[in-house]
């Protein structure tokens, strides 16, 4: 009993000189407050606008979730997924990549969604004039058309599949100046490396350098979808599920929608 009384006695005490020396008592309960889950974020770089300003608006609600964002060519990103880079989530500018992932068993069943569609268009800086069709880029006033690595970046897919679909491929490939992601294609456009550029919608409305001369009919190429899903071998299934569903939620589509997509 005496022992008992001792030892009650000292834990008063040290607890006591801790909270007179501005120490904070550590609880369980504290512990599990201070604790944070990373989740890796492997995105489509015409995303980059877009979730960088719907992070934030998760974390007012989540503010023990960290998000980190890796942002890439689609194809890019799926590779490094094959290869055992850590990600939590994928979202791509295309379905074909997701569909490798998923082939391979390396998706969590019943994850994928998709979260927005997007449109392709044909830009040129601002002071080019006389280009308002593709057709336009047959001209030798265009020397130079920037257009995303067609294997890895779907944005380059789409647009060799419009440039194949209205027989301007074989008359246009020798002026391709070839980007390994959207962005580039657009930065090319930008500093006037290239005349004119396929670009999506949401990439040009970024920025005030480029104008569009023309959104291609989405007959012309394969539906732009961008699926999100969770990586089987995520170590925050749990987390990772929860941001997803965020993003097709009000407050996502609204940010979305803000910077042109489809939603």
């Amino acid at each position: 009993m005496k022992r008992r009384q001792i030892l009650g006695f000292l834990g008063i005490a040290v607890a006591g000189l801790l909270l007179a020396i501005g120490l904070p008592l550590v609880t369980p309960s504290s512990v599990v407050a201070q604790s944070s889950t990373n989740i890796t974020v492997s995105a489509a770089s015409s995303l980059k606008d877009a979730l960088e300003e719907i992070k934030p608006l998760y974390q007012q609600s989540k503010s023990n979730i960290n998000i980190s964002y890796n942002f890439g060519a689609s194809g890019a990103l799926q590779q490094q997924i094959e290869q055992g880079a850590p990600a939590d989530i994928f979202i791509s500018a295309g379905q074909k990549q997701v569909d490798a992932l998923e082939q391979k068993g390396l998706l969590l069943p019943g994850s994928r969604t998709n979260l927005a569609n997007n449109s392709l268009v044909l830009i040129v800086a601002q002071d080019v004039v006389g280009i308002s069709s593709f057709s336009n880029l047959i001209s030798s006033r265009i020397n130079k058309i920037a257009i995303g690595e067609p294997r890895s970046v779907p944005a380059g897919q789409y647009g060799e599949e419009v440039l194949k679909n209205l027989k301007l491929y074989d008359q246009l490939k020798s002026k391709f100046v070839f980007g390994n992601n959207v962005r580039q294609v657009l930065a090319a456009v930008e500093s006037g490396n290239a005349q004119a550029g396929i670009v999506y919608a949401t990439d040009a409305k970024t920025s005030n350098k480029v104008k569009v001369v023309v959104t291609a009919d989405e007959k012309l190429h394969s539906p732009i979808v961008y699926p999100v899903v969770v990586i089987k071998s995520s170590k925050n299934i749990s987390a990772a599920k929860q941001f997803v569903q965020f993003l097709s939620g009000s407050q996502a589509k609204t940010v979305l929608r803000k910077y042109g997509f489809i939603v």
